[in-house]
C-alpha cells in the first residue's frame, strides 16, 4: 500500500473516533451498526464494491 492510502485510513480512523466521542458526549445514538457483525457487513459491501469496480 502506498503512503497516501495509509494516510487516508488513519485520517478516517481519527475522524471516526472523534465523531464517536462527540456522539457519546451528546448521548446520541451512533449512526453505525452497533455490533461487530454490522461493521463487518459494511466492510464486506465496501470490498465487494471495490472488486466490482476493478473487474
Amino acid at each position: 500500500m502506498t503512503a497516501t492510502i495509509w494516510r487516508d485510513i488513519l485520517l478516517a480512523m481519527v475522524t471516526g473516533a472523534f465523531a464517536g466521542f462527540v456522539f457519546g458526549k451528546l448521548r446520541l445514538p451512533v449512526p453505525a451498526p452497533p455490533t461487530l457483525a454490522g461493521v463487518l457487513g459494511i466492510l464486506g459491501m465496501t470490498i465487494g464494491y471495490a472488486l466490482a469496480r476493478r473487474f
